[in-house]
């Protein structure tokens, strides 16, 4: 049996626990020795990381290869069309090469918790909320993906990770679960036939 702990990390937290420059880390908010986390959430970012104290079942988490949907709630500067909107389900053209396809549609505003500090409101410059899934993981790439369309991203909020999510989790809570998942291999790769606890 493995753990997993579902952390809200808040705005301007680093996806680790020690930091040389003084920063908030997940030290300041959790007493974990043993976890790591699975995968990463930008500074900027906010919303849903995982940790677990299972080496493997870290990999699966965070591998792209296990293709894991991830779903953000998105602020954008503009209003993106439904042919932008299309777009970024088909696939964004970055430097690193397409974006595979992704889920993607308009919503209201959602009822988040308000940011610290606030996001910087201009009168004159309508903004956006996009609920965005990815089975991909590269850098910043959903701030690159709106960017790429002329949709500067404001506020990012991952809110689920495969089928894990951030429900009643306000920023600095976290919960424990315990999991019973088989440790696979990697698509393509053949079983070790040893699992790392």
């Amino acid at each position: 049996m493995s753990s997993i702990l579902l952390f809200n990390k808040p705005f301007r937290v680093l996806s680790q626990f020690t930091d040389s420059e003084g920063r908030a880390t997940l030290a300041d908010y959790l007493e974990a020795p043993r976890f790591r986390a699975a995968g990463r959430l930008d500074y900027d970012s906010e919303g849903l990381l995982l940790l677990t104290d299972n080496g493997s079942l870290q990999q699966q988490i965070a591998n792209p290869r296990y293709k894991h949907w991830k779903t953000y709630l998105v602020q954008v500067e503009g209003t993106p069309s439904a042919g932008d909107l299309l777009q970024m389900g088909k696939g964004v053209r970055l430097k690193d090469g397409l974006s595979l396809p992704a889920r993607v549609r308009a919503i209201p505003p959602p009822d988040l918790w308000p940011r610290d500090p606030p996001i910087r409101h201009r009168e004159q410059v309508p903004v956006s909320w996009l609920e965005l899934s990815l089975r991909e993981g590269r850098n910043r790439q959903v701030r690159r993906m709106t960017a790429a369309l002329g949709y500067p991203t404001l506020r990012l909020v991952r809110t689920r990770v495969g089928d894990w999510s951030l429900d009643g989790l306000a920023p600095g809570q976290s919960r424990a679960i315990e999991v019973h998942l088989p440790v696979k291999p990697a698509p393509g790769r053949p079983p070790s036939g040893r699992r790392r606890a």
